[in-house]
C-alpha cells in the first residue's frame, strides 16, 4: 500500500472526512481522493459516505491491503487468491532483492513440504512465504524456522487452539495423554548463502485454519475443527508480529520454543540418514538439535530428520 492511500486509510478511520478536507490536507486533487477511496474499497475496506464525507466501516476481505492495515510489523504482503506455491514466488522476490515481503494466498495448487513431500493447501488455510535478508551466521539460520514454529504456535493459541510444537517445526495438536497428535501446520525453510553469511531466507508457514475435516488428511486437523472459523486476516497479523519479535531477538527463540514444544520428554522416533534412533527426547541445544537419550542409554545429538512421537513403555 502506499503512502498516500495508508495516510487515506488512517483518515477514514477517524472520519466522517469530506472528500475536499482530504484532498486539502494531502494537496491532491479531489479526484485523486475518489481514486484512492475506491482502491481501497476494491482491496477489500468497507468505507461509507454520506453528506458528513467518508468513514471508515469495516474490513471485509483477506487481502494484501487488509492484512497490512494494522499490522505491527514492517512487512510489505503480496496476497493472491490462487497460486502454485508461496515458497516458490517467495524464492522469485528473493533472487530479484525484495526483503521484508510475505507472500499470502488463499490456496495453492502446488504447495510441498519436506524432501519434497506434497502439502495438501485448499482455500481457507493461512499459505504465508516471509522474505527475510538476516544478517546472521549461517549457523544460526534454523533459529528463523524455529521462531516462525513459536509464532505460529502462539497465533493458534491465542485463537484458542490447545496446540503445541513437536520437532523440529511442526504445530499439532495433541490428542489423548499417549503421544498421539494431529497436524495443524508446517514449517519450510529455504535459503540462499554462504559460509559467513545469509544472501535471503524464506520461511514458508502452511496453516490448516478455516478448512473442513473432509478436506483434510486423516492425520490433520484445523483451527476450524478445534475451534470454529477465525479472522485470517487477524491471524497473520499475529504470526507476522510474533515472527518479527523473535526474528530480532534470536536469544529468545529457545526458551519459547521449549516452553511451547511437546516433544521434550516423550519417547520418540527419529529417522535420520537411513538410521532409526527411538528414545526420550531430552532437550534442545541452542541450536535447535534435539537430544535424545537412546533406549541403550547413550544421549545422541540429532541436527536433522523426521521424528515421530511413540506411545510410552
Amino acid at each position: 500500500m502506499n503512502e498516500t492511500r495508508r495516510v487515506v486509510l488512517e483518515a477514514l478511520a477517524g472520519g466522517p472526512v469530506s472528500g475536499p478536507e482530504l484532498a486539502e490536507s494531502l494537496d491532491i486533487s479531489r479526484a485523486a481522493v475518489w481514486k484512492h477511496v475506491e482502491g481501497l474499497r476494491e482491496g477489500g475496506f468497507d468505507i461509507a459516505s454520506d453528506g458528513s464525507g467518508y468513514v471508515l466501516e469495516g474490513v471485509e476481505r483477506y487481502s494484501g491491503p487488509t492484512v497490512e492495515y494494522d499490522l505491527e510489523a514492517p512487512f510489505e504482503i503480496e496476497y493472491h487468491d490462487s497460486i502454485g506455491s508461496t515458497n516458490d514466488r517467495a524464492r522469485e522476490l528473493a533472487a530479484g532483492g525484495a526483503n521484508d515481503v510475505a507472500v499470502l494466498a488463499d490456496e495453492q495448487t502446488g504447495g510441498r513440504g519436506r524432501l519434497e513431500r506434497a502439502w495438501r493447501a485448499p482455500s481457507g488455510g493461512v499459505w504465508l512465504s516471509v522474505v527475510c535478508r538476516p544478517t546472521i551466521p549461517l549457523a544460526r539460520a534454523s533459529q528463523y524456522t524455529l521462531a516462525a514454529a513459536v509464532a505460529t504456535a502462539t497465533a493458534a493459541r491465542e485463537a484458542g487452539v490447545n496446540a503445541g510444537i513437536k520437532w523440529p517445526n511442526d504445530v499439532i495438536v495433541p490428542v489423548g495423554d499417549d503421544g498421539s497428535y494431529r497436524k495443524l501446520a508446517g514449517i519450510l525453510t529455504e535459503m540462499e548463502g554462504e559460509t559467513d553469511r545469509i544472501e535471503w531466507l524464506v520461511v514458508g508457514i502452511g496453516v490448516n485454519a478455516n478448512i473442513d475435516a473432509a478436506d483434510l488428511p486423516d492425520e490433520a486437523t484445523s483451527i476450524a475443527e478445534e475451534v470454529g472459523e477465525i479472522d485470517r486476516r487477524r491471524f497473520v497479523q499475529r504470526v507476522l508480529e510474533v515472527f518479527d519479535t523473535y526474528r530480532n531477538d534470536l536469544e529468545r527463540v529457545i526458551p519459547a520454543w521449549r516452553d511451547l514444544a511437546l516433544t521434550l520428554g516423550q519417547r520418540v522416533r527419529v529417522e535420520r540418514d537411513g538410521e532409526t534412533l527411538v528414545g526420550v527426547a531430552r532437550n534442545v541445544t541452542d541450536t535447535g538439535a534435539l537430544r535424545v537419550e537412546l533406549e541403550g542409554g547413550e544421549t545422541v545429538t540429532i541436527t536433522a530428520g523426521d521424528c515421530e512421537h511413540l506411545r510410552p513403555v
